[in-house]
């Protein structure tokens, strides 16, 4: 199976919060790993948040920084280029959607994937008017 992680899905593989073991299975589950590119900012740009907020110690930032790069390589990465970047256009003319939101939404129609997880309910909601199956892990 195909499975298309966003960013608030992913980062649960990596910080310990409500949903952590569902991403960790689905992981390990899937046969082809999809994320967007824009993913490794953003999941570092949380992690950074956390270390700033004193809430992630600056070993276990690299840690965990340096394991999403690695794992990122072992992943397919859907390229945010104008193709997608049309389709994220398109989905922001359609609902109330972030802009962020609007191109893994695109990055995961445009790779035709089998599943696509997300911490984010109204996300998911707009997937699946979009004719593909996911599925919310944790909490928005």
């Amino acid at each position: 199976m195909r499975v298309y992680f966003d960013s608030s899905a992913l980062a649960k593989k990596y910080i310990e919060e409500p949903g952590m073991d569902e991403v960790k299975d689905k992981c390990g589950q899937a046969e082809e790993v999809l994320v967007s590119g824009i993913c490794l900012p953003e999941i570092v740009s949380a992690f950074c948040r956390l270390r700033r907020e004193g809430r992630m110690p600056e070993a276990i930032y690299r840690r965990l920084r340096d394991e999403l790069a690695m794992d990122l390589t072992q992943a397919t990465v859907i390229d945010p280029g104008f193709e997608v970047l049309a389709e994220a256009v398109a989905c922001l003319e359609k609902t109330a959607l972030r802009t962020l939101d609007a191109i893994h939404a695109a990055s995961a129609r445009h790779a035709q994937c089998d599943l696509f997880v997300s911490a984010d309910k109204r996300q998911c909601e707009f997937v699946r008017s979009l004719g593909m199956k996911a599925e919310w892990v944790g909490r928005s």
